[in-house]
């Protein structure tokens, strides 16, 4: 199988001979998501107009599809590509299980600048119990995006407590 432009050896870093980390698990150097859309170049505007994205890279087949593209956003990374009979985009198969969450400093801000691209709203921006202040948002391309801030500093003990009377009260 080979990588994708972009794409490094799974069982190698940059200068690796190849061969797996000491501990035998294969050495990780990047972990990105990938997100296969119906329209690649639609989306990519999305992400620039509703997420501050920068594009990196795109290469594309010979009708104009694009098959890779990698867009920073912030100090992570996504790649866009088109959907294609061996890729299929996730409004083709009833939806997305994946939920890509991004911490941000104003989520009313970033949930009403995806709305206006065309999101729609699957829970709305609300305080959370775990110290968040977020919500869900599906992209025109059945992406899912949880988007939150943090409100209110907890530790993993004040968190688990509170889900804890959550779902027991």
């Amino acid at each position: 199988m080979t990588n994708a432009p972009g794409e490094p050896d799974a069982t190698s870093t940059p200068h690796s001979t190849g061969h797996p980390a000491a501990t035998g698990h294969p050495a990780v150097t990047r972990l990105y998501a990938r997100l296969v859309v119906s329209d690649g170049a639609r989306a990519i505007d999305f992400y620039r107009e509703t997420l501050g994205a920068e594009e990196i890279e795109r290469y594309t087949g010979p009708d104009g599809t694009i098959v890779h593209a990698m867009l920073r956003l912030g100090g992570a990374a996504i790649a866009v590509k088109d959907a294609d009979t061996g890729d299929p985009a996730p409004t083709s198969l009833g939806g997305s299980p994946v939920i890509m969450a991004l911490d941000v400093p104003d989520a009313d801000a970033v949930a009403e600048a995806m709305l206006r691209g065309g999101a729609t709203v699957v829970y709305p921006v609300a305080d959370q119990h775990y110290g968040q202040r977020g919500g869900r948002l599906a992209d025109p391309f059945g992406h899912l995006w949880m988007i939150s801030q943090t409100v209110e500093d907890l530790t993993p003990e004040q968190i688990q407590e509170r889900t804890t009377d959550l779902f027991t009260s």
